[in-house]
């Protein structure tokens, strides 16, 4: 049992020297630094760019060039009807600008790239509240596994001094034998909850640090000191309300609006397109081993402009785009389908977190009447027990009430903090 403290003091040491985080501060670094929030943060951004190319999808464009080139081979002299070599060098410089003067599809494609935006915006406030609702659950379970190693510790450190003093009593004739025997098979059984139960505690650190993205143990956690706090779940628009502005909820709302958005774009393949082009270019060309005029004064002479307009009109595309319309058109029904699902699962969190608070609470209320009885009956039976009115082994149970009522109602209140902590995370706004 030495060994058991040793380890005990060892370990508060680590623990003293680490970083101890309240449920806010590990909520906060969750929101900045999870890599769940960092891709939604890139999202957003990548998104941005969209909505510029497609802004830039409305500027003409302009490329510029210069082409060198030889020829070798034969041709026929169409003055003379005779073949003969042509050994050729020209020279081409051009510039052109292309510009969709008017397509339909190009500015339902920046409306569209907006809506998407809109739905990354909230699709990084759905993934902090994923987090934040992973790492509540992983803190309070971590707390409760904590409470309960508290418990057994102190359960063993008072049976090895209820041991001492028995072994006392009994060398003086004051006690039997019994009521040692009793006492150390019991602390067995404890050193063996204890081993579970610190394994227990262990993994639910393990599975704290890993809602929190921290792959190093270097912090330890605690609870904020606050107490119990009213929720008024008696408003009938309660759980509309926590609905409305859930970002899962808006995530989806917003889809839809996208959804219905791509139908436009795929009926602007039915309609006309306006096209403008112009170029500009010059050349300079000999026949090689001959004399040619100078390479300005060709350009000068050859230079020559072009302005076109084109109108685009589909007539047939092969049932591409009535079928596309009509895919748009399925896909905005699947959504508004996942929109009731979103909904039915968020409904159904509000209505457990409700229930789950309302039951906590009053047992938390029943457990506070119980604990004060249990700590009055222990008191009482501490009194017998040392005046030898009390055996070893049922002041043993006596014990364990008193320790395990002290734990369950440290269990209650974690779990009411639990849900109100919950309920916080859905009721922020963004």
């Amino acid at each position: 049992m030495k060994k058991l403290f040793i380890i005990l003091i060892l370990a508060g040491n680590i623990i003293s020297a680490q970083q101890i985080w309240t449920l806010d501060q590990s909520l906060d670094y969750a929101a900045k630094n999870h890599p769940l929030i960092k891709q939604a943060t890139v999202n957003i951004h990548k998104i941005e760019h969209q909505i510029s190319a497609a802004k830039g999808m409305l500027l003409p464009s302009v490329e510029v060039g210069i082409n060198h080139n030889y020829s070798f081979g034969s041709t026929i002299d169409q003055t003379t009807n005779q073949r003969g070599s042509l050994n050729t060098q020209y020279d081409q410089i051009y510039a052109q600008a292309n510009w969709e003067l008017l397509n339909w599809r190009n500015y339902l494609n920046i409306s569209l790239s907006k809506i998407n935006k809109e739905s990354s915006i909230y699709k990084l406030k759905q993934a902090q509240n994923e987090v934040k609702l992973n790492v509540i659950a992983m803190f309070f379970n971590y707390q409760n596994n904590k409470s309960w190693l508290e418990v057994l510790e102190t359960q063993i450190s008072g049976i090895e001094d209820q041991i001492k003093r028995t072994e006392k009593e009994v060398e003086i004739g004051n006690r039997p034998k019994s009521d040692v025997y009793d006492i150390k098979a019991n602390l067995g059984t404890l050193q063996e909850q204890w081993v579970s139960a610190k394994n227990s505690r262990d993994l639910s650190k393990i599975n704290l640090l890993n809602a929190l993205a921290i792959t190093t143990d270097t912090l330890d956690f605690k609870m904020n000191e606050e107490g119990l706090s009213e929720i008024n779940f008696n408003d009938q628009n309660f759980t509309n309300s926590l609905l409305e502005k859930n970002p899962a909820y808006i995530t989806i709302v917003t889809e839809i609006k996208a959804a219905e958005k791509n139908i436009g774009i795929a009926k602007s393949a039915y309609l006309p397109t306006l096209n403008g082009l112009y170029n500009w270019s010059s050349f300079y060309s000999k026949t090689l081993g001959e004399t040619a005029d100078n390479f300005s004064d060709q350009f000068k002479r050859n230079k020559s402009q072009q302005v076109a307009f084109g109108l685009n009109i589909p007539v047939f595309n092969k049932l591409q785009v009535k079928n596309n319309v009509e895919i748009a058109k399925l896909n905005v029904i699947n959504f508004n389908y996942e929109k009731e699902i979103v909904i039915n699962n968020l409904i159904q969190t509000i209505n457990s977190i409700k229930t789950q608070y309302q039951n906590s609470e009053e047992k938390y209320t029943l457990l506070q009447s119980n604990f004060e009885n249990q700590r009055l009956s222990f008191k009482k039976s501490e009194e017998k027990y040392k005046e030898g009115l009390m055996d070893a082994y049922t002041f043993f149970v006596v014990r364990n009430n008193w320790l395990q009522a002290n734990y369950n109602l440290i269990n209650s209140k974690n779990e009411v903090l639990q849900q109100t902590e919950l309920l916080r995370v859905l009721q922020s706004d963004f």
